[in-house]
């Protein structure tokens, strides 16, 4: 496979939501939702932070670069521990998960 090299699109993340929390009903939505947001943006972040493509890890991972992609997309669906942990392996990250227990009233 040739050598890609991991070029970012340019976004404004606080742009985008200050837009789209306009659209009625997207904020209710987008916070219900804020668990895999925040593991999709983890999950982006690592593959950045190790230079990788799709396509990269997608070969890593023994798959193919739409399965990556479906699985950096927040909200789609969600990813077994043993799909998260070939990931996190693909990217030189190890996967944690913890429970954190309710604050106090």
């Amino acid at each position: 496979m040739a050598d890609l090299k991991y070029e970012p699109v340019p976004h404004n993340h606080a742009e985008f939501l200050a837009s789209a929390r306009k659209r009625k009903g997207f904020s209710e939505e987008y916070d219900s939702l804020q668990l895999e947001y925040a593991l999709a943006g983890q999950m982006l972040k690592a593959r950045a932070k190790a230079g990788m493509t799709q396509d990269a890890v997608a070969e890593r991972m023994g798959t193919t670069k739409s399965a990556i992609s479906r699985l950096e997309a927040a909200g789609r669906h969600a990813p077994s521990l043993a799909t998260l942990k070939k990931y996190a392996a693909a990217v030189g990250c190890d996967l944690q998960v913890k429970l954190v227990p309710h604050k106090a009233a």
